[in-house]
């Protein structure tokens, strides 16, 4: 049976494991705990990513993005083991999320407004808001607003994470962002923020 920790490292190696990896626990848990969307799950794929990133520790480039290549040790635990768990993800279809535009809808809703219309959405909804309206987005949505707005990483980043095109990328960021830009917008209408139906929904009564 293999080592639980692989043997070979060298002291340099595991010290600078302890001093570079451990740290990034928080940040590992938080981006585990929106593929997950469950505490428990969260911490097994959080252990479980830590104890592979440690034995392939000695392949790791010293200098190169650590946080990045932990992030991707994480996503590809989570799409082998926990996601098999899990439903089938919600599908969105393009046409609903592709031409809606929160801050036009703002502007519709109150074309004579001062102040702009992040202020309106944001400055009234608390962050627990904020991170449901992110929980309730599409898997490949979801992972791509995480890694790029939550954890700032590069386009070029997330592909590798992701370990798929640039291009595929920034069209899931795309979507995923007018995914919750949507969403914002019935959370917003449902704290009396905004009113009325969506406008997809009202042309669709007429």
């Amino acid at each position: 049976m293999a080592d639980a920790a692989k043997a070979d490292l060298t002291q340099e190696e595991k010290e600078r494991f302890q001093t570079d990896a451990l740290p990034l626990l928080d940040s590992l848990y938080s981006g585990a705990l929106r593929m997950t969307r469950n505490p428990s799950d969260a911490e097994d794929l959080v252990q479980e990513t830590m104890l592979r990133a440690y034995r392939a520790f000695d392949r790791f480039e010293a200098g190169t993005n650590l946080k990045a290549w932990l992030f991707r040790i994480l996503t590809n635990a989570y799409i082998n083991t926990y996601r098999k768990k899990q439903r089938e993800p919600l599908k969105v279809s393009q046409d609903e999320v592709e031409d809606f535009d929160l801050y036009r809808e703002l502007k519709n809703h109150d074309p004579e407004m001062s102040v702009t219309p992040e202020t309106i959405v944001l400055d009234n909804l608390v962050d627990s808001d904020i991170i449901e309206a992110i929980d309730d987005l599409p898997e490949q949505f979801r992972l791509a607003v995480v890694l790029s707005d939550v954890e700032g990483f590069s386009y070029a980043e997330m592909a590798e994470i992701m370990d798929v095109p640039m291009g595929t990328v920034m069209s899931r960021l795309h979507r995923g962002r007018k995914a919750l830009q949507k969403r914002l917008w019935e959370v917003a209408r449902d704290r009396g923020i905004v009113k009325g139906p969506h406008p997809d929904q009202a042309d669709a009564k007429s």
